[in-house]
C-alpha cells in the first residue's frame, strides 16, 4: 500500500475543511429565516375607465403602423365572399383552402394523389368578396403548421376517408366521394376508383398527421416528407400568384363530396 507524504496528507486535510466549511456556508445562506405569513392581492379591472399611456402609445405606434402596412397589403381579389358551414359536406371556402395549398404543395412534391391539408375547424374565418389582404390569410389561418406528404397503405387511406365520411366531409383536394350513413361510398383519387391495395401519396398538415382532430390514418407511414412549407404560406402564395396574373379567386362547389 503507498503512504502519501506528511504534507500531502496536510493539504488533503485542509482542502477538505475548506469545502466542508463553504458547503456549509452555502447552506445556510439559502435560509433566510423568513416566512411568508400574509399574502394580500387586488383586482385591478381593465375597461374604458382605465386611460391610455400616452408614452406606451409612443413607444408602440411606429410598429404598429409598419405592421398595419404590411397586413393591409392586398393579395388578390375574390369573385365571392367565401363562408364557413361546418354543416355541409363540401364547401367553397373548403374547395378554395385545399385546392389552394395542394396546387403550391404540388411544386415541392409532383407524386402527391390527393389532400386534407386542414379539417373543418381549422378554417377559422370567412373570406370577403372583392379585395383578399394578407391579414385575412392570417386570421383564415393563425397557426404555424407545416404541411407533410406521406406515402400510405391503402388500409391506412380507408380510414382517413372513413373519418373523412363519419365527419360529415372535410376540405379536401384530388378525391371524390360519396357519404350514405355517415361511411365512405364511390371514392375516387384522381379520377380513379380507390384501390385498398395500392398505396397513395397524402397531404396533410403536421398537426392533423399528429392526430389533431381526431383524424385518422397517418400513424403507420410507409414514408414522411416534411415540405419545408406552412399551410399559410401556401394560401398566400396561392392568392398572390393569382392577383400577379391577372385572375380573380373564383372557387366553386364541384361536387368532390355528397351526401344521400
Amino acid at each position: 500500500m503507498k503512504i502519501l507524504p506528511k504534507t500531502c496528507k496536510h493539504y488533503t486535510w485542509h482542502f477538505t475543511a475548506h469545502f466542508v466549511l463553504l458547503l456549509g456556508l452555502s447552506l445556510a445562506s439559502c435560509s433566510s429565516g423568513y416566512k411568508l405569513v400574509k399574502a394580500n392581492r387586488a383586482d385591478y379591472a381593465i375597461d374604458k375607465a382605465v386611460l391610455p399611456d400616452s408614452s406606451v402609445i409612443k413607444t408602440y405606434q411606429p410598429y404598429k403602423q409598419q405592421l398595419d402596412d404590411e397586413m393591409n397589403q392586398v393579395l388578390g381579389y375574390s369573385e365571392m365572399a367565401m363562408t364557413k358551414n361546418n354543416d355541409q359536406p363540401e364547401t367553397v371556402l373548403g374547395n378554395f383552402f385545399s385546392d389552394a395549398v395542394m396546387q403550391q404543395a404540388l411544386k415541392y412534391d409532383p407524386s402527391i394523389d390527393f389532400s386534407m391539408p386542414s379539417t373543418k375547424g381549422g378554417i377559422r374565418v370567412d373570406l370577403p368578396k372583392g379585395a383578399i389582404k394578407l391579414s385575412n390569410m392570417f386570421e383564415l389561418m393563425p397557426f404555424e403548421n407545416e404541411l407533410v406528404a406521406f406515402t400510405l397503405k391503402g388500409t391506412d387511406v380507408q380510414q382517413l376517408i372513413n373519418f373523412i365520411a363519419a365527419t360529415n366531409g372535410q376540405p379536401v383536394a384530388g378525391i371524390r366521394l360519396k357519404i350514405a350513413d355517415k361511411k365512405p361510398v364511390e371514392v375516387f383519387i384522381q379520377g380513379k376508383a380507390f384501390d385498398p391495395e395500392k398505396t397513395y401519396r397524402v397531404l396533410t398538415s403536421d398537426y392533423i398527421a399528429g392526430g389533431g382532430d381526431n383524424a385518422l390514418g397517418f400513424k403507420n407511414p410507409l414514408e414522411k416528407k416534411v415540405l419545408g412549407l406552412k399551410v399559410r404560406d401556401a394560401l398566400i402564395n396561392y392568392v398572390k400568384e393569382q392577383g400577379a396574373a391577372g385572375k380573380t379567386i373564383n372557387a366553386k362547389l364541384d361536387g368532390r363530396i355528397t351526401k344521400d
